[in-house]
């Protein structure tokens, strides 16, 4: 029995892995058509019928360009930073349930890799993990632009994660449970988008900073810091800074769709069908934010998460405890 529970572990793995790298690739070129679209273009079209090979394209290119190490850097930590950034979301698919439970060689398999009981806390905890690849990466690169660029980025996602965590501190309330499985079953009914609006908008905002994405794409901003954090990178160290912001993005839709979204719960079509939906709204929302607004100055983005997100996740953590006691109490 181990035995069959281990190749089923192993085939698990295998399809998640595959599957979310063949998707961040395909997430870059639609972000890519959108954006053009958005902005009257065609985009990426000469490799392959609607330059659907042109992810294969950009991988061989960034795997034959020469990986260049700039003369002073930390040798120690430089190569590691751009692996930090790619694992943290790599990582955090491990506990996310993509489905309802299938049927194996004669037994009942969850559709995730690891079911804990405190799945939520492994979340905010890798999350707060991916700080570290960011800020080290900026800092070993022994350059100023990268430098501030780390800085930025260590201070934004350490605000925002307060947010982030406190936005989610209703959905355990109603739940009662921090198992993302527990969290899509008490769902069944109706999505906690409906009665957790507020706490919605606030972790989508907060999601969307750690992300570093526009308008919070503070610790990049190529007019200011030429490209921040990994302006000393080339080759395949520099995509893994951008396997990690994609695959992010497929993980940001994924915890969305399992916290406010209902999960895989829906009519007529097939679960595994309704969170591939509800999971790629997501980045689709984020490259059209990006085609939309502006950046913010930076003294804006922390008031925004100091002065804003903060007092009002506390306030909806208040509210949503009073309601409750009144509606057990009736």
């Amino acid at each position: 029995m181990w035995l069959t529970g281990f190749i089923i572990l192993l085939i698990k793995l295998s399809l998640v892995l595959v599957t979310v790298l063949l998707l961040a690739a395909y997430l870059v070129l639609a972000e890519r058509k959108l954006l053009a679209r958005m902005q009257l273009r065609h985009g990426p079209n000469r490799a392959g019928p609607f330059g659907i090979w042109q992810p294969v394209a950009d991988g061989i290119k960034l795997l034959c360009k020469e990986d260049i190490v700039p003369a002073g850097v930390d040798r120690l930590i430089y190569p590691f930073a751009p692996a930090v950034v790619a694992m943290v979301p790599l990582l955090t698919l491990a506990v996310i349930p993509l489905g309802e439970d299938i049927t194996l060689w004669g037994r009942p398999v969850a559709l995730l890799i690891g079911d804990l009981n405190v799945g939520l806390l492994y979340v905010l905890a890798l999350a707060s993990l991916g700080v570290y690849g960011v800020a080290l990466g900026g800092w070993a690169s022994k350059s100023k632009y990268s430098l501030l660029g780390g800085l930025r980025g260590a201070a934004q996602m350490v605000s925002y994660e307060l947010g982030l965590g406190l936005s989610l501190v209703p959905v355990v309330m109603l739940a009662g449970s921090f198992s993302l499985r527990e969290i899509v079953a008490a769902q069944a009914g109706y999505p906690f988008l409906l009665v957790q609006p507020l706490a919605f908008v606030i972790f989508l905002a907060s999601a969307m900073a750690e992300s570093k994405r526009l308008p919070f794409d503070l610790p990049e901003a190529e007019n200011e810091l030429m490209a921040g954090y990994h302006t000393e990178y080339s080759g395949m160290r520099f995509a893994l800074f951008f396997l990690g912001e994609y695959v992010h993005m497929i993980v940001l839709g994924c915890l969305t769709a399992v916290f406010f979204l209902g999960g895989w719960h829906g009519p007529l079509l097939p679960p595994a069908i309704w969170f591939f939906i509800k999971a790629m709204a997501v980045p689709f929302f984020l490259i059209w934010s990006r085609a939309s607004l502006p950046r913010l100055r930076y003294d804006q983005l922390m008031a925004l998460g100091w002065k804003v997100m903060l007092p009002l996740a506390l306030f909806n953590i208040v509210l949503t405890g009073a309601v409750l006691l009144w509606w057990r109490g009736i």
